[in-house]
Parts: C-alpha cells; structure tokens; sequence
C-alpha cells in the first residue's frame, strides 16, 4: 500500500499544534498521549519529537503521573500578577466614572484611558498604563463616547439646511 502525505505539512503541524495547545482538554489529552508512549517503551526525546514538545517537558509530564497520577496531568491554576487595586478601590473607581472628571481635580470632559491613568495616579499612588485603563472601562461595562464637535459661532437654521437628511427623517429633494 502506498503510503500517504499531508499536502504543506509543516504548516499544517503548526495548526494541529495551535489546536492541541488551544483548550484544557486538548493539552490533557496531550500529554497523556506523552506519558502513554513512554510507558510503552519510547524515551522522553522520541517522544518529544513526535509530539513536538521539549523532552523536559515529557520528563516532567511523566514525573507528575508518577506522582499524582492522572490527576497530575489537569491543568493546574496559575497564580498570575496580583491584582494592583483592592476590590473596594474598584468599586469606588466605577463610582467615580459616573461622575465627569473635573470632579476628581481632573482636566477633561470625558474619562479616557489617559484620564483614568492620572487619576489611580493621583488618588492611590498607581500606576496603570493607558491601556490597563481601557481595559478597566470594559470590565465594568462602559464605552468610549467621543463628543461630536462644534463648528464655533456656526448657524444652526444654515446647518439643517445644508444638511441631506432632515431631523423628521425626510430626504431633502434638492
């Protein structure tokens, strides 16, 4: 019989490995594909090169069901970076952005991730990059408004004159 090819297939490796390495399941499974090659009889390199890990990393696989068995192959939780506010700073945060920011001593109109930033500064002492501060906003569940502009000492009648749709929704026929 003739033996098959995958067409690209070192692109397609790349993808089967972004999919294995996508979702908790898939990694359990994955390692306990690792560790079960090893117990047939495969050394931890081998291993590793088929499935395209490090061979510490199938050492450490096969230590840890040693160890703790097929427990030892779940996905452990991962401490992270400590959160830099406290959950009432939070919540007193999300209180202040209810209110426009030259309430705070701040200059502006609107919050940003820029004004947000100055303001922890301010007020706590940290300090938080612009973004962080964008991704605060859509943690609690607020949006960027941007205010639409106003042309100085501009007539009002002129301008819904000019315009093509009129405020009742009417197009102008002109």
């Amino acid at each position: 019989m003739k033996p098959l090819t995958v067409a690209d297939a070192d692109m397609i490796v790349l993808g089967l490995q972004d999919e294995i390495r996508r979702s908790q399941e898939s990694r359990y499974d994955h390692r306990l594909h690792g560790v079960l090659l090893v117990a047939q009889g495969m050394s931890c390199r081998q291993v590793a090169y088929l499935l395209g890990d490090a061979p510490c990393t199938v050492e450490n696989w096969v230590h840890r069901f040693e160890r703790a068995g097929l427990a030892g192959l779940t996905e452990a939780e991962r401490a992270g970076r400590p959160a830099r506010l406290s959950q009432a700073q939070l919540q007193e945060v999300q209180r202040v952005l209810r209110e426009p920011p030259p309430r705070t001593g701040l200059v502006g109109n609107l919050w940003d991730g820029r004004t947000l930033s100055a303001y922890l500064e301010q007020r706590y002492g940290i300090g938080l990059g612009v973004r962080q501060c964008q991704r605060l906003f859509r943690q609690f569940g607020f949006r960027l408004r941007k205010p639409r502009g106003l042309v100085a000492k501009a007539d009002p009648e002129l301008q819904q004159a000019h315009k093509k749709t009129q405020r009742n929704g009417d197009r102008s026929r002109s």
